[in-house]
């Protein structure tokens, strides 16, 4: 057998923990598997005197993170947290120095991710981040390696559990986003400060990296579209139901001719397909392969178990040497996206309209939509009481979406329009 791979962990919260402890646990199989030892060598966090479970108690411990760079290792595990700082620095000392480097950091990755593979290259080591999206699914793998043979066209992904057990709630309940986000908070499902996640920067984070993986591009947010799901309402959640559709907040990079199209957005998945089957914290990924068809990954993604498995997973690659480019590119390689233009993007989208109940509205609203060549396919109007307003509800045939937001831009401006439009687009499940 040979000499043991030595590593590194800091940062020793839920998943860092998890790590240290099946590394101690399964001490035995994992090395049969590897073929080597894997040995916690050193670990670091911020509260040295808290107190930690004896599989941590027993591993010398480093006060200053930067200084595992230097120590006596060959892995160093960033389970710190944070898209620079010391992360940051932890990172790129570590690669500098030789050291292979593991991380979760999807923040981080989708900001600096291009740079710190080059590092990587040019130290010989290797960058690994499966835990960085989807918990334990192994999608970061499979579009490195397994799906190349035909590429990829398009990835699609509920990458946020927090978001999908609020929808899931939501529909199940008949109850508001803000209730259902208080009740997750409570609970622990949700985080005391929810921005990143239901406002969609966690899903646009992870879509970064599967973008960067599938079509060779440099990671970056800064070309996506971001829509969260505050917005969502039980009304829509209903009428999707009635539709055949369920809401679901996806994060969908597409390849096309113009360019790629990234975008995190709610978006209408018709029933009985497998993205509108995941439920509660569940995530899921479809990858389309081009020759090979498309693939569907579902596990949970996140907690100590699944992300401390992808960790591991990484873990094990590393023992047994395979620590090519970390985005299945080498970094000089990489290219900078270009933005599909929005005219370029079509689908089927869902239309709600809050309007006064009067005679004529529903024409002007359907002339507008004409004006700009959307025809509709289907559509729910329910009367209410004398004087409350009354909710038109449409599903369009395939459009441009600058068509649909033009026409809606001009609907809004009516008098018999009482609030924003609502659109939201249909995507295949």
């Amino acid at each position: 057998m040979s000499r043991p791979l030595r590593i590194a962990v800091a940062g020793l919260g839920t998943v860092g923990g998890g790590v240290v402890r099946v590394l101690s646990e399964r001490a035995d199989d994992l090395a049969e598997r590897a073929g080597r030892e894997l040995v916690p060598a050193v670990v670091c966090a911020r509260d040295r005197r808290k107190r930690r479970a004896d599989w941590i108690a027993a591993i010398p411990w480093a006060d200053d993170p930067l200084a595992l760079a230097q120590s006596d290792v060959d892995v160093v595990v960033e389970l710190i947290g944070g898209e620079s700082g010391v992360a940051l620095d932890l990172i790129k000392a570590s690669l500098e120095a030789g050291k292979h480097v593991v991380t979760a950091n999807k923040a981080l990755l989708s900001r600096h991710g291009g740079e710190l593979a080059a590092v990587a290259e040019r130290h010989g080591v290797g960058l690994r981040f499966e835990a960085a999206v989807a918990g334990g699914i192994p999608i970061v793998k499979a579009l490195r390696e397994s799906l190349v043979a035909h590429g990829v066209g398009a990835v699609r992904g509920i990458l946020n559990g927090t978001c999908n057990y609020i929808l899931t709630q939501m529909e199940s309940t008949g109850r508001s986003f803000g209730d259902v986000l208080a009740d997750a908070q409570r609970m622990g499902f949700a985080e005391a400060d929810s921005t990143l996640d239901v406002g969609g920067g966690d899903t646009a984070h992870k879509l970064a990296i599967l973008a960067s993986l599938a079509f060779g591009t440099r990671p970056s947010v800064e070309l996506m579209s971001i829509t969260g799901i505050a917005q969502v309402t039980p009304d829509d959640i209903a009428f999707a139901r009635e539709f055949g559709y369920r809401i679901k907040l996806l994060g969908v990079a597409r390849m096309s001719a113009e360019g790629i199209d990234q975008r995190v957005q709610p978006a209408m998945v018709k029933l009985g397909t497998p993205l509108a089957d995941v439920d509660g914290a569940f995530n899921a990924v479809v990858a389309d392969a081009g020759e090979a068809g498309p693939f569907f990954f579902e596990g949970r993604g996140a907690g100590e178990a699944p992300t401390a498995a992808a960790v591991i997973a990484d873990l094990m690659d590393i023992a047994r040497g395979s620590v090519g480019p970390a985005f299945g590119r080498p970094a000089a390689n990489l290219i900078t996206a270009i933005a599909a233009p929005p005219g370029a993007r079509t689908s089927a989208f869902y239309l709600r309209f809050e309007a006064v109940d009067r005679p004529g509205v529903l024409a002007e609203i359907a002339g507008h939509l004409a004006q700009f060549e959307i025809s509709i396919e289907s559509m729910i109007q329910r009367g209410r009481a004398p004087g409350e307003s009354v909710a038109i509800v449409m599903i369009t045939h395939e459009c441009t979406s600058i068509a649909v937001e033009s026409a809606l831009n001009v609907i809004a401006g009516s008098d018999k329009v009482l609030s924003a439009p609502v659109m939201i687009p249909m995507e295949a499940g």
